[in-house]
């Protein structure tokens, strides 16, 4: 394989089977250790090849004020339970 068919194998991976950025960088590195340290070949414009760069998430957390308003919604085993979750740090399981 050469420039263009290493070059539209990781585009493949990016834009038709919508690889994560972590997926990318993993077959990145793979090639580049395929062809280093297997085949022993130097090939420079392999560090030319863009690398993507993952998407920041903003975490959606709660307010103080929103948790005490949402438990005090529920009563009786629901808001036991709900407040359990929510204490041991099992948070994810309430909204299911």
């Amino acid at each position: 394989m050469g420039r263009p068919e290493v070059e539209q194998f990781l585009t493949m991976l990016a834009n038709v089977r919508k690889a994560a950025p972590s997926t990318h960088r993993q077959a990145l590195s793979a090639i580049l250790y395929l062809y280093k340290e297997v085949l022993t070949q130097k090939l420079p414009w392999l560090q030319e090849i863009g690398r993507p760069v993952p998407a920041k998430r903003i975490p959606s957390v709660l307010t103080r004020e929103e948790v005490g308003s949402m438990f005090s919604q529920m009563e009786g085993v629901t808001g036991l339970l709900a407040r359990l979750l929510y204490g041991t740090g099992m948070r994810h399981w309430i909204a299911c």
